[in-house]
């Protein structure tokens, strides 16, 4: 089984983020899991739900401030492996390119 989450962790605070998101996605590091860092977010890979949110866990308490928010969207598509990356390939062969602008 193949889980895939969507994974936002942010401290609540004025100012550039960049540093305390850094420490939340290199908590990631120490699970068998694999991401993906993107603008919006982090698509995290995991092969069950315990290490998926163990490692979402582990993001969440990396960022040092008083406040911090975490979004957590979680695909547990239980009868099937498909992988982030041929769900996005499954777009693609859709569109009949890749899925974002020149």
């Amino acid at each position: 089984m193949t889980v895939i989450a969507l994974l936002s962790v942010a401290p609540v605070t004025e100012g550039s983020m960049a540093g305390e998101v850094a420490k939340a996605v290199d908590a990631l590091e120490e699970f068998d899991v694999s991401y993906e860092t993107n603008p919006m977010g982090t698509v995290i890979e995991a092969e069950s739900t315990e290490e998926l949110f163990a490692a979402a866990r582990a993001a969440h308490e990396a960022v040092d401030a008083d406040r911090v928010s975490t979004v957590l969207k979680v695909d547990d598509k239980r009868a099937s492996d498909e992988s982030a990356s041929e769900k996005v390939a499954a777009v693609e062969r859709e569109l009949g390119r890749e899925p974002h602008s020149s």
